[in-house]
C-alpha cells in the first residue's frame, strides 16, 4: 500500500492568508484544491512538501460571470461546473466540452479550473513510484542528472496534459497571477495570455514563482461567436490522459474564415501553437481542403517523443487525423471524415 508523506496540512479562507504564507514558505509548500492528481503524486513521493496547503475554503476564488468584457472564471470552479454551466456552454462550448472529457464524473467533481492549469506534467520515467523510480536511477524531472527519453538532452520532456489549456489558448484567453507585495503587504496582480503562462521545461512548465498563484482566467468577449473544436485522443473513452489534444478556433465572416489559431498539446512540455494557420485559413470556407491544409501543417510541426508509454509514431499519425475532427467539428461538418490526401 502506497502512503502519503508526513507533512501540515493548512486551510486558508483568504487570498491574503494563502499569499501570507506563500511569501515565507514558497519552496516547502504544495497548494491542493481538489486534489485529484497531487494526492496521487504524494503517495509517489513525486512531492515531498512540509506544508499541503488547501485552498478550497477560499470562496472569493470559486465563481463564474459572464460580463460584458468576457468570461471570467475562478481557480476552484469544478470542472463538473465548468462543463454544466450553460454560460460557458452557448458562448464557449469547447471550453465546456474539454472540461467535460477530463477523467470520470467523481474527478470532474472535485478537479478544478486552477488545477487542470497548473497540472504537473506527465512522462512514463517520472510518473511511477518511488522504488521504480529508485531502481532506475531517478530521472532529470526529479532526484536525477538524466532524461530517460532524451539522455543527451539539459531539458526534461515530459508531456503537459491539461484539457483546458489548449482550449483556452485557442480561445486567446488571459490568466491573472496574484502574490503579496513585500513592501504593502497589499495582494498584487499581473495578467498575462494563457498561451505565455507556460513554457517549454517539463520540471516546471509555467511561469509562476514563488508566492504565485492564479487568482482568475478570463475569455475575452472577442472569443464569443468563435466557431470551435476540440478533440482528445486517450486510451480510453473516458478516465485517461490525453496522449493528444487538439483545439481549434476560427472567425466566420460571410461564410470565411478571417482568423484561425490551432494548438495540439500533450506531445512536449507546452502546448504548441502552430504556426501559419492563419495565411492557409484565411479568406476560405472551413471546409475539407482547409482542414487537410491544417492537418499537414500541424504534422509537419508536432513530433512526439517518447514520453508517454504509447507509441510516440501512432500519437504523431493520430496529429492531422484529429486536426481534421477538430476543423470540421468547429465547421459544423457531420459524417465521417474524408480519407487524407497524399499524406499522413
Amino acid at each position: 500500500m502506497l502512503t502519503l508523506p508526513r507533512f501540515e496540512l493548512l486551510r486558508p479562507r483568504t487570498l491574503e492568508e494563502l499569499l501570507a504564507h506563500l511569501a515565507e514558505h514558497a519552496r516547502e509548500s504544495l497548494i491542493v484544491a481538489g486534489g485529484t492528481d497531487a494526492v496521487p503524486n504524494l503517495k509517489h513521493r513525486l512531492h515531498e512538501p512540509r506544508f499541503v496547503v488547501h485552498i478550497g475554503g477560499i470562496e472569493t476564488l470559486r465563481f463564474i460571470r459572464d460580463e460584458a468584457d468576457g468570461l471570467h472564471l475562478g481557480p476552484l470552479v469544478t470542472l463538473s461546473a465548468l462543463a454544466a454551466d450553460q454560460r460557458v456552454r452557448r458562448g464557449f462550448p469547447a471550453l465546456a466540452k474539454a472540461a467535460g472529457l477530463v477523467a470520470g464524473p467523481q474527478l470532474r467533481n472535485m478537479g478544478t479550473l486552477g488545477g487542470n492549469l497548473c497540472l504537473d506534467t506527465r512522462c512514463t520515467y517520472y510518473n511511477q513510484t518511488w522504488f521504480w523510480r529508485q531502481a532506475l536511477g531517478f530521472c532529470l524531472k526529479k532526484d536525477g542528472t538524466v532524461c530517460h527519453v532524451v539522455p543527451a538532452g539539459k531539458r526534461c520532456v515530459a508531456a503537459h496534459s491539461s484539457d483546458l489549456a489548449p482550449v483556452l489558448i485557442a480561445l486567446g484567453a488571459e490568466v491573472e497571477i496574484a502574490s503579496l507585495d513585500p513592501a504593502t503587504r497589499a495582494v498584487r496582480r499581473r495578467r498575462l495570455g494563457v498561451d505565455d503562462f507556460f513554457v517549454g521545461d517539463g520540471v516546471h512548465n509555467n511561469v509562476l514563482q514563488g508566492g504565485e498563484v492564479v487568482a482568475e482566467v478570463l475569455v475575452p468577449a472577442a472569443a464569443r461567436g468563435l466557431k470551435t473544436g476540440y478533440q482528445k485522443l486517450r486510451p480510453r473513452g473516458a478516465l485517461d490522459f490525453p496522449l493528444l489534444s487538439v483545439a481549434f478556433a476560427a472567425r466566420v465572416t460571410d461564410g470565411a474564415c478571417a482568423e484561425a489559431r490551432l494548438v495540439v498539446s500533450a506531445l512536449a512540455a507546452k502546448p504548441r501553437v502552430v504556426a501559419g494557420v492563419d495565411a492557409l485559413a484565411r479568406g476560405k470556407p472551413l471546409d475539407d481542403d482547409v482542414a487537410e491544409a491544417l492537418a499537414q501543417a500541424a504534422y509537419k510541426q508536432c513530433r512526439p517523443v517518447a514520453n508517454l508509454p504509447y507509441d510516440p509514431d501512432y500519437r504523431h499519425e493520430m496529429v492531422p487525423v484529429f486536426v481534421r475532427r477538430a476543423v470540421r467539428e468547429a465547421s459544423g461538418a457531420s459524417g465521417p471524415v474524408p480519407a487524407a490526401r497524399g499524406g499522413a
